[in-house]
C-alpha cells in the first residue's frame, strides 16, 4: 500500500538482482537511474499506477506481461503493452539533450555565482566589522523563560535600566567583574555582572566567562544562584543572574548591627544550604562540578536568609578519563593546604573550603590563625586542645538555647573534620549533609563546656 513515486536511489543499487514492488500505489514515471541498473535479473511492478516508457535494460524489456500489468500507462515493446508514442521518444531524447547541457553549463554558472557570493560576503564582512561596536554580537534566545521577547530587546532593556553601566547602580566589585542592580520594564530585578576588560577592550578572563556559563547552565538547585542569560558585546560582556537582596555573607558578617540579628538558627541553616548545594554538585551532577572558590564573598543571601552559591568562574567540570590538574584558583585563607604542592582538582578541595566557611559563620569572622593552631592540636598538650567552644563563637550574639547549642556544636565538629590536613580523611559533602540531619551526641547538650580537643577526638571516630 505504498503511495509515492519511485525514488531514483532504487535504480542506483548496483548489486540488486530481484525487485518486487507489486500491489502498491506507486505512481509517476520510472526514474532514468534504472537505465543503468544492469544487475537486475527480474522485476515485478504490477498492480501500481506507473506510466511512461520502460527502462532500456533486459530486466524490463524481457519481463513477462504479468510483471507489468495493471498500471496506469506503461508503454514499450513488451507484448501486452502499448508501444510508446513518437512524441514520448522525442521527449525522452529531448530530456537527454537538456541533461547533457545542464551537466556542462551548470558548473560554469555555479562557479560564477559562488565567486559573486564570496565577494559579497567579503564586502559585507568589512562593513559589518566597522559597525560591530554599536551592535550586540550574541545573546541567548531562551535565557528568560518568563519573558516573551527576543535577546536584542533584553539587551537594550538592561543597558537602559543601568544607564550604560553607570556606577550609581553598582552594588559590588570583585576580581572578575562588577555587579549592577537592574530593574527591568516588567518590574523584575536582576543582577548584572560586567566582566573586567583589558586596556585594549579584550575580555580579561574569557575562560572564566565560559566556565560560568558551562557550569550554571547544567545546574538546577535552590541553593545555587540562577543564571538567566549572558551577552557578548563588542563594548562589554556580562552575565545576568537572579537578584538576591540579602547581599553576600561576607558583607553580613562584617556589619556588627546586621550580624547581631543573624541568630544561631539562621547561621546553621545557611551552613546546611551550602552543604546541600555542594553535595548536589559533587554527587548528583554528571559530570561532577567542583567550585574551587567557596568563601563568604561567594555566598549570597535572599530576603529569607537562604544561602545561594555564586561565582562559578573558576569552577571545574570533572570529565571522566581526563586530567584534573590545573593552576591555582580560589581565595587565600579558604584554599586547601595540599594546593601548595599539588594542583590536582577534586571535591575534597571544596570540602576544606566549606570547613573554613562553617567556622567563619559560627565565629563571626574568618578563622585565621585558629585553624593553624587547631590543626596542630593532636595531643592534650596543645594549647588549642583545651579551648572552650564558647570562647570562639561570635560574641555579638546572645547565649544560645539548649537546642541551638546542640546544632552549633554539631557544625563545629563537622567543620573540624573538613579541615583534616589529609584530603582522604575528610568526609564527602554527602556525609556532611547526613550528619547535619542527625542530633549531636547526648553528652554535648550545651556547647559552653565542650572543648576543641573533644570535638577533634569525636570527629576522628564518628565522621
Amino acid at each position: 500500500m505504498l503511495e509515492s513515486k519511485l525514488p531514483p536511489e532504487l535504480g542506483e543499487m548496483k548489486s540488486s538482482e530481484t525487485m518486487n514492488l507489486s500491489h502498491n500505489r506507486i505512481s509517476g514515471f520510472i526514474p532514468k537511474s534504472f537505465d543503468h541498473c544492469f544487475s537486475l535479473i527480474s522485476i515485478d511492478i504490477s498492480f501500481n499506477q506507473l506510466e511512461g516508457p520502460l527502462p532500456n535494460i533486459s530486466a524490463f524489456q524481457k519481463a513477462p506481461f504479468d510483471s507489468l500489468r495493471n498500471n496506469k500507462g506503461l508503454c514499450g515493446s513488451v507484448a501486452g503493452l502499448k508501444p510508446c508514442s513518437q512524441p514520448t521518444q522525442k521527449n525522452t531524447r529531448r530530456r537527454t539533450t537538456k541533461r547533457m547541457i545542464f551537466l556542462v553549463v551548470a558548473p560554469i554558472l555555479a562557479t560564477i555565482f559562488l565567486s559573486v557570493v564570496v565577494l559579497g560576503i567579503f564586502i559585507r564582512a568589512r562593513s559589518h566589522t566597522r559597525s560591530m561596536e554599536n551592535k550586540p554580537r550574541e545573546f541567548t534566545k531562551n535565557m528568560f523563560s518568563v519573558w516573551s521577547f527576543d535577546g536584542k530587546m533584553v539587551y537594550e532593556n538592561i543597558i537602559d535600566a543601568i544607564e550604560n553601566f553607570d556606577p550609581k547602580y553598582c552594588i559590588g566589585v570583585g576580581a572578575f567583574g562588577s555587579v549592577f542592580r537592574a530593574e527591568l520594564p516588567n518590574g523584575q530585578v536582576v543582577a548584572v555582572k560586567k566582566l573586567h576588560e583589558t586596556d585594549g577592550g579584550a575580555l580579561r578572563w574569557p575562560k572564566d566567562f565560559a566556565n560560568e556559563i558551562r557550569a550554571l547552565t547544567n545546574i538546577r538547585h535552590r541553593n545555587i544562584v540562577k543564571l538567566y542569560g549572558f551577552c557578548s558585546h563588542a563594548q562589554h560582556t556580562f552575565l545576568v543572574y537572579e537578584f538576591l537582596e540579602g547581599g553576600s555573607l561576607l558583607h553580613l558578617l562584617s556589619n556588627d548591627e546586621i550580624a547581631a540579628m543573624f541568630d544561631w538558627i539562621k547561621r546553621v541553616n545557611i551552613i546546611k544550604d551550602v552543604a546541600n548545594a555542594l553535595s548536589y554538585m559533587h554527587q548528583n551532577c554528571l559530570p561532577s562540578i567542583i567550585h574551587r572558590d567557596i568563601s563568604s564573598k561567594n555566598i549570597l543571601l535572599d530576603s529569607e536568609y537562604q544561602a545561594h552559591i555564586s561565582d562559578f568562574g573558576t569552577a571545574r567540570i570533572l570529565m571522566p578519563d581526563s586530567s584534573h590538574w590545573t593552576s591555582f584558583a580560589g581565595t587565600y585563607g579558604y584554599a586547601a593546604p595540599e594546593l601548595a604542592f599539588t594542583m590536582e582538582v577534586n571535591e575534597k578541595c571544596d570540602v576544606y573550603s566549606f570547613g573554613v566557611l562553617a567556622l567563619e559563620v559560627i565565629m563571626g569572622k574568618h578563622p585565621g590563625d585558629f585553624i593553624v593552631s587547631t590543626l596542630s592540636a593532636s595531643s592534650s598538650t596543645s594549647t588549642a586542645y583545651d579551648i572552650l567552644l564558647k570562647d570562639i563563637v561570635d560574641p555579638r550574639l546572645s547565649s544560645p538555647s539548649k537546642q541551638e547549642s546542640k546544632q552549633v556544636t554539631l557544625v563545629a565538629k563537622l567543620a573540624l573534620s573538613c579541615l583534616e590536613p589529609n584530603p582522604q580523611l575528610r568526609p564527602t559533602m554527602k556525609q556532611v549533609c547526613v550528619q547535619l540531619l542527625k542530633e549531636i551526641p547526648s553528652q554535648f547538650n550545651v556547647f559552653p563546656i565542650v572543648t576543641i580537643g573533644q570535638l577533634l577526638d569525636l570527629q576522628k571516630t564518628n565522621v
